[in-house]
């Protein structure tokens, strides 16, 4: 007899919760028996009515629609919540959904600091149920063969550093509309810790925990947004640099800025005692399937010639367990790991420690660049260091 769907609920129906559809449209179609969107939440009804609309059309039938959590939980009999909402909201969400014993995966960062990160671990840990990161990068072809060519062939020999670097002007829009993501007391800070929660864990998965972090973040431009008529400044860094210290010996150059004019800059090089990984993509979601791996011998291999290699070498069971039923977005291979951790009852892939681990690396930065000094991560970690989130976790009760 086949497994009882999983019942699923989403929570916050914004943009990126959209790619979560994405992903589980993707899934419905090979597995469909494998879960059932019965609700959707969200403060806003139109959003959660046109993401309830969406999701009937590759389901055949729309989920119940919720502006209150509470409501929700008490109406549904739920096996799992995927939560999309904004940062400063993910761990109390989190806890609640815990609270009536629903499996949780929530969006990176998986909290706003890393106090808020600790509480929703810990209700994890008493309640024996599933905390996931929703973290979607490390799960495509180009990270995972990345991966495979570092560390089982060697292709590089000893990483030795890497620069990742993009500079650029965007000109500031002072007809922008004010949003929760431009306050540092709501979103948590600006791209460091939001698209850079996503490099901090493919840099962690590729090369191993980072032990200290030098960094700066500025706000150049000053850019202002319209909120109710009124100009409200944008409190996110537009430009930063870091220089990351590896546990391995391995140091990185990450570096980010929208307020630089006159030319555009994008470089993601890393490199080994044997070569360099070379790739035209972003400072936050390489390596990419463009990338080219150069070797001291002077050859060169592209990464969709390694992807197939690493393919052949992983066998037909080995590439049903990293890319499974096919997949190989990594917001379906995200989702399929919770729904299937769920089923399996076993960790997921990026456990909520896992996601914190990443997030404390710019949250590192923050720290550093408030204090103007080398910041080890452990004391991010473990609350010693705390400068730049003590007034978020004040605002919040933490």
């Amino acid at each position: 007899m086949a497994a009882t769907p999983i019942k699923l609920a989403t929570i916050g129906c914004g943009g990126i919760a959209r790619a979560h559809m994405n992903g589980y449209k993707a899934i419905a179609a090979k597995a469909p028996d494998l879960f059932e969107l019965v609700a959707v939440c969200d403060s806003v009804p139109a959003a959660a009515e046109g993401y309830a609309r969406a999701a009937a059309e590759w389901q055949g039938r729309a989920p119940r629609v919720y502006t209150r959590i509470e409501e929700m939980l008490e109406r549904e009999s739920l096996d799992g919540a995927d939560i999309c909402s904004p940062h400063y909201l993910h761990h109390t969400l989190g806890i609640t959904c815990m609270d009536a014993g629903v499996n949780v995966m929530v969006e990176k960062p998986i909290g706003i600091t890393i106090k808020a990160s600790k509480k929703l671990i810990e209700r994890s840990k008493q309640a024996g149920l599933i905390l996931a990161t929703a973290e979607n990068i490390r799960r495509g072809p180009g990270p995972r063969t990345a991966r495979w060519a570092i560390h089982d062939r060697e292709m590089l020999g000893a990483p030795l550093q890497f620069f990742v670097q993009l500079g650029r002007y965007v000109a500031p829009n002072p007809s922008q509309l004010w949003h929760w993501r431009a306050s540092t007391m709501l979103g948590g800070g600006g791209l460091a810790i939001d698209s850079g929660a996503h490099f901090c864990d493919t840099m962690r998965y590729l090369f191993g925990d980072v032990e200290s972090v030098y960094g700066r973040t500025f706000s150049h431009l000053g850019r202002t947004l319209r909120r109710d008529g009124a100009d409200v400044r944008d409190e996110r860094e537009d430009s930063f640099v870091a220089t990351l210290s590896f546990a391995s010996g391995l140091v990185g150059v990450w570096a980010y800025g929208d307020s630089l004019p006159g030319h555009t800059y994008n470089s993601v090089v890393y490199y080994g005692t044997q070569g360099a990984l070379v790739d035209p993509g972003d400072p936050f979601h390489g390596p990419r399937m463009t990338a080219e791996l150069r070797r001291a011998d002077g050859t060169a291999r592209t990464m969709e010639n390694l992807h197939r290699e690493y393919l052949e070498a992983l066998g037909p069971e080995g590439r049903e367990r990293v890319f499974p039923l096919g997949l190989t977005d990594g917001f379906a291979l995200e989702v399929y790991d919770f729904l299937t951790a769920i089923r399996d009852r076993r960790p997921p892939e990026v456990d909520g420690e896992t996601g914190m681990k990443a997030k404390a690396i710019a949250q590192a930065l923050y720290e550093s660049s408030l204090r103007g000094e080398v910041v080890r991560v452990a004391d991010v970690l473990s609350g010693k260091i705390d400068d730049y989130q003590r007034p978020i976790d004040e605002s919040l009760g933490l």
